[in-house]
């Protein structure tokens, strides 16, 4: 298993690079269903924060892997990224800003909300 990271955040361009250069991450978005259906990153794992705790064994078996929690604006997924480090997921990250910011620095063509 990997060591513990004390990096809590990751940036939007960080993410993008990361998984350009093929990176294994999970990338959790914690977003409700419809916000979704306004932009959603390809390849994510998704469970609304509402349900996380009573999903949290999906994560289970990835509890070695870096997590990357993302939300509209990074508020809501940095309050679940704390509570996974809080439950021994180590290797969990914040992303900055969340989808709003992507759309600012990533991909314009990502609707704001």
């Amino acid at each position: 298993m990997s060591e513990p990271t004390t990096k809590v955040e990751i940036t939007p361009l960080e993410l993008k690079k990361r998984r350009e250069q093929g990176e294994s991450l999970i990338v959790l978005d914690i977003r409700e269903p419809h916000e979704l259906k306004i932009s959603v990153l390809p390849d994510i794992m998704h469970i609304p924060m509402g349900e996380l705790t009573d999903r949290i064994e999906e994560l289970e078996a990835r509890k070695g892997d870096e997590i990357v929690v993302v939300c509209r604006a990074g508020n809501r997924s940095s309050v679940i990224a704390e509570f996974l480090r809080e439950n021994g997921f180590e290797r969990v990250y914040n992303l900055t800003g969340g989808m709003n910011l992507w759309a600012d620095t990533v991909d314009q063509s990502f609707q704001k909300y």
